[in-house]
């Protein structure tokens, strides 16, 4: 961590009662560990009460829980290794393993702590409900988010699209009409173009559904807004946490769209299985074919 945080922490362990004081030496013992667990472990672990750790957070100036994680994390990547906010250059590779993996494991928790269920209950309604639904991304990684959902929407038999240039998002914006669904994923969610975009849907009156950060432009121009944080990233400016959180909310998203069509996508799932294992170049095997035969501009067939 940064001299100005563990500072912080030095100022009020002196004074701080014998309760909080366990809690601030658990912090600075490892402060990665406090990161990635639950509150209630952390409590437990102080042999204290999740009140007392909340007193704790308000003592070092957040004023709830989540605040203060979020600024752990900040923290811990301003201070930490060029490579990964967890691992240290000259980690093993087991360490590396370890590290990352229990990285992962703590997005998915902060998925499911920080995801309102009302709201992906309401993406799930309008988009089993709208007349089409166009999935817009922005940079590599949202362009993958969207191609992925409209994948998986299309399987399910619902109208999708995926538009992933700015020209084709603002023509699909203007002929989209009020029973449309617009599925914008961007974890910045300030990008020019793709606000555009959205505007220009939203005068259509379609419904705009976010995939995005808490607080974002996006954000406060979408009618539904699945909104989730991740800790900075060291190298990129969207890390892959930040993927892996927006996978997970996708997945989510699929499974109670399929839950809503019911039989019918159960159905048209079961005969696209059933096409792609009889019928599918990768699904099964295939005669060997000889290459020597094909070089020569024959597939050993008699004429």
């Amino acid at each position: 961590m940064t001299p100005r945080f563990l500072e912080k922490i030095a100022e009020i362990m002196d004074r701080a009662p014998t309760a909080r004081r366990a809690v601030l030496a658990l912090i600075l013992e490892d402060p990665q560990r406090v990161l990635d667990e639950t509150f209630e472990t952390l409590a437990q672990r102080a042999n204290s009460s999740v009140p007392t750790i909340m007193r704790t957070c308000r003592d070092l100036g957040y004023p709830g829980l989540r605040e203060f994680k979020l600024a752990l994390a900040q923290e811990l990547a301003v201070g930490g290794s060029p490579l990964n906010r967890r691992v240290r250059i000259d980690d093993n590779t087991q360490q590396v393993i370890d590290k990352v993996t229990r990285g992962a494991a703590a997005v998915i928790k902060g998925v499911q702590t920080q995801l309102d269920p009302q709201a992906v209950q309401a993406a799930a309604d309008a988009m089993v409900q709208g007349s089409r639904v166009d999935c817009y991304g922005v940079g590599v990684t949202s362009n993958f988010m969207a191609s992925d959902l409209q994948a998986r929407l299309y399987r399910l038999g619902l109208a999708s699209n995926a538009y992933l240039d700015p020209h084709l998002q603002l023509i699909s914006a203007a002929t989209i009409g009020p029973r449309g669904v617009v599925m914008a994923i961007t974890y910045v969610g300030g990008m020019p173009s793709l606000l555009e975009a959205v505007d220009v849907a939203r005068s259509q009156g379609a419904t705009i559904i976010a995939l995005t950060q808490p607080g974002s432009q996006l954000a406060a121009m979408s009618d539904i807004v699945l909104s989730v944080e991740v800790a900075p990233d060291p190298v990129m400016p969207v890390g892959p946490e930040a993927y892996l959180a927006h996978l997970t909310v996708i997945e989510i998203l699929t499974v109670l769209v399929a839950q809503r069509l019911g039989d019918k996508a159960v159905h048209r799932l079961s005969n696209i299985q059933h096409t792609l294992e009889t019928r599918g170049v990768d699904m099964h095997q295939h005669p060997r074919l000889d290459w020597e035969k094909a070089a020569n501009g024959t597939d050993g067939k008699a004429p």
